[in-house]
This record gives structure tokens, C-alpha cells and sequence, in this order.
């Protein structure tokens, strides 16, 4: 074992650890180096456990997926609620971490445990009448759209600081003044792009789409 090793010292521990320093410091600050000294430890101790920094940010994205709870629908689960509640859970699952988004959507890798639960999750509906095709590309649509919706919500505080405090007098501005336009009718009526209301609203538009796909299918 290497001098600089520290007993005890798992790939999941790294990861954990990682997790929780990712939280402080943000995907920038995420540096080798820097887990490695947040372990007690020197930097050559790490890669015993990964390969590479990307092996552990694979590692990372891993571990938010199957936060947040994998596998078919409960017993007695109609499709649309158990896709609802996954999407949710998914969801809260990366914003639990400071740019879970962003982890996420970069992973080149997933454990087999991962890609065993969602092929139960495939089967599960196949039995429900999906194609494979269709089973895979609503599951894929879902967790594309959850992971680009999160990267927005988790990228608005940088961008916070840049904007106007007055969006609606900024928007008026671009629109010459039309204060009739229907993207300011909009805004002063509480219409977001982020947030739990328009999540809801897209989450609710995908499984309708599903739906009339799944109709489709079958005439």
C-alpha cells in the first residue's frame, strides 16, 4: 500500500467526502487536491480509489441518481404518478448539492447497480404496454428535462447579480415600451421559468405528451 494511504481510506468514502466538500466550495473549487487534504491525506493516496477526477465525478453523479430512489413503480402505482414522483424526487436529489445539475450532466460512466435499476424500471414499463423505444425515450425526455431545469434554478444565483432589480422595467426597455406585451402580461401575472409552479407545469406536459404517445402506439 502507498506510505501516503490512509487506513480505513473506501472509494465511497471519497465520494461522500467529495459530496459534502462540493457543498463548500462548488464544482470549480472541487480540485483533487483539495479532497485529498480534506482526507488527511496526500493527493497520490486517492487514485488507489479513482483513476481520474472524472472517475470521481462519475462517482458523485452516481451516487445523486441513486439518491434519489431508482427502481419500478409501488404496488399498485398507475405510471403517470410513479413518473411524477421520480421526477420529483430526482429533482430534489440535485438540488441536495451545490451544481448536482451540473454533476450530473457531465457523467461519462454509471455503476452497474444504477443501470441494473433502470432497466427494472424499462421492464416495469414494458409491462405497462411501452415499447422498449418508447419505455427508453420517456425515461430519457424526464431526466432531461429535470437535469435542464435544475442546471437553470442552480445557475440563477450567479446571474442574479447581474440582472436589473426591476425585470419588468428591463423588459419594457426591450420592448420599446409595449407595456401590453404578452411576455410582461405574463411576468406581472407570476409567471416564472423556474421554481416549483413551472416545473410542475413541464413535468405535466411531458406525461400528457406520454400519454397521447403511448395512444398512438397502440392504434
Amino acid at each position: 500500500m502507498c506510505a501516503n494511504a490512509r487506513p480505513g481510506l473506501t472509494r465511497q468514502t471519497l465520494i461522500e467526502t467529495a459530496l459534502r466538500l462540493l457543498d463548500e466550495v462548488g464544482l470549480e473549487g472541487l480540485t483533487v487536491r483539495r479532497l485529498a487534504a480534506e482526507l488527511g491525506v496526500q493527493s497520490p493516496a486517492l487514485y488507489w480509489h479513482i483513476r481520474s477526477k472524472q472517475e470521481l465525478l462519475d462517482g458523485m453523479a452516481d451516487a445523486i441518481i441513486l439518491a434519489a430512489g431508482m427502481g419500478p413503480p409501488h404496488h399498485g402505482e398507475v405510471w403517470q404518478d410513479w413518473l411524477a414522483r421520480r421526477a420529483r424526487a430526482f429533482r430534489q436529489s440535485l438540488l441536495a448539492h451545490r451544481d448536482g445539475a451540473r454533476i450530473v450532466a457531465d457523467a461519462a460512466w454509471l455503476s452497474p447497480a444504477t443501470v441494473r435499476a433502470f432497466n427494472d424500471e424499462l421492464t416495469a414499463m414494458v409491462d405497462r404496454g411501452f415499447t422498449p423505444v418508447l419505455a427508453l425515450r420517456t425515461i430519457t425526455a424526464l431526466s432531461q428535462y429535470v437535469t435542464g431545469f435544475v442546471l437553470q434554478e442552480q445557475s440563477r444565483p450567479r446571474k442574479r447579480a447581474e440582472q436589473r432589480s426591476d425585470p419588468i422595467a428591463a423588459l419594457s426597455d426591450l420592448l420599446d415600451g409595449d407595456t401590453s406585451a404578452p411576455l410582461l402580461a405574463a411576468i406581472r401575472d407570476g409567471g416564472t421559468t423556474t421554481g416549483d409552479d413551472a416545473f410542475e407545469h413541464g413535468l405535466q406536459v411531458l406525461i400528457d405528451g406520454t400519454i397521447a404517445a403511448l395512444t398512438a402506439q397502440a392504434t
